[in-house]
C-alpha cells in the first residue's frame, strides 16, 4: 500500500525533530509528501527540506493571506524556485476571504499573476479557496486556458455542485481530516460526486487532524492512512484500489514526482 500527502506544511517550529517526524511518516506508510510553500521564505525552507530527503517534494508560492509581507518582484523568486526538479507545483495560491481587513484586489491581482507564471514554466497550480466560491470560480473560468497543466483545489470545501463546475474545467480536488469528521455532510457528498481519479490525500498538517485526532496539534502526515481509508470508504472502494489511484493520479497531476 503506497500514500502520498499531496499538501502539508512541515517545519521544525510546530513539530520538534525534522527527522524524527518524517521518520514517523515513512512508517505509517506515506512515502511520498509535497512541503507546501505559503511566501517567498517558507518556500525557500521547504526547497532546503526536498533536497534533504529524497522523497520529499515541495511547492512554491504566494499564499493570500501572506501578501501584507509580499513586495514587488517576489515572484522573481517563486519563479527561480519553480524550475527546482522537486518543485511540483505553483502554490499554495488563491483567494481568502475569511478576514475583515482582506484586500481583494491585491489578492485577485497577485492570484492571477502566479496563474500565468504557472503556464508560462508549464507547471501544474495547487489553489487555497476559502469564503470565495463566486469570486474562484469566475476567475478559474476565465483563466481556463492557462491552466493546461494542470490545478488542485487543496481541502476543498465548497459545495458538491460547485465540484462539478470546477470538474469541467479540469481541476482536481484534495481531502484532509476534515472530511473524516461526523459532521462534515457536504465533503462527503462532494466526494461521493467526484470521479476517484479526480480525488487526492492532504493533510495540510500542522492542521486539521482527522476524527481519531479531532482537537490535537500537531497534525501529520501520518494521518494520510485514515484518511485514505475514510475516502475509500465512501466511494465504495477497497483501501489498496484507492491508495493506487490517489498515487497514480499524483503522478499523473505533479509530473515532477516521477523525477
Amino acid at each position: 500500500m503506497r500514500y502520498i500527502d499531496v499538501h502539508c506544511h512541515i517545519n521544525e517550529e510546530d513539530y520538534g525533530s525534522t527527522e524524527i517526524l518524517l521518520n514517523n511518516i515513512k512508517t505509517a506508510g506515506v512515502e511520498k509528501i509535497i512541503s507546501v510553500g505559503f511566501d517567498l521564505q517558507s518556500s525557500e525552507y521547504c526547497k532546503d527540506l526536498a533536497e534533504k530527503f529524497d522523497w520529499v517534494y515541495f511547492t512554491a508560492g504566494f499564499h493570500p493571506t501572506e501578501l501584507k509581507k509580499y513586495e514587488e518582484g517576489a515572484l522573481d523568486g517563486i519563479a527561480r524556485l519553480a524550475k527546482h526538479k522537486k518543485c511540483v507545483a505553483i502554490g499554495e495560491i488563491g483567494l481568502d476571504y475569511h478576514y475583515p481587513d482582506t484586500d481583494k484586489r491585491l489578492q485577485h491581482r497577485i492570484f492571477k499573476e502566479q496563474l500565468r507564471l504557472a503556464e508560462e514554466l508549464k507547471m501544474p497550480v495547487q489553489i487555497h479557496s476559502r469564503d470565495c466560491a463566486e469570486d474562484m470560480l469566475g476567475i478559474l473560468r476565465e483563466y481556463a486556458p492557462r491552466l493546461r497543466y494542470g490545478a488542485m483545489l487543496h481541502c476543498y470545501s465548497h459545495s458538491s455542485e460547485l465540484a462539478k463546475e470546477f470538474e469541467k474545467l479540469g481541476l482536481y480536488f484534495s481531502f484532509g481530516g476534515t472530511s473524516t469528521w461526523s459532521g462534515s455532510k457536504k465533503a462527503k457528498r462532494t466526494i461521493s460526486a467526484l470521479p476517484s481519479d479526480k480525488i487526492l490525500t492532504e493533510t495540510d498538517s500542522p492542521y486539521l487532524p482527522p476524527k481519531s485526532k479531532y482537537g490535537t496539534f500537531p497534525n501529520t502526515p501520518e494521518s494520510i492512512p485514515e484518511i485514505a481509508e475514510n475516502i475509500a470508504e465512501i466511494k465504495g472502494m477497497s483501501l489498496s484500489e484507492f491508495s493506487e489511484t490517489v498515487w497514480n493520479t499524483a503522478h499523473k497531476l505533479f509530473y515532477k514526482l516521477n523525477n
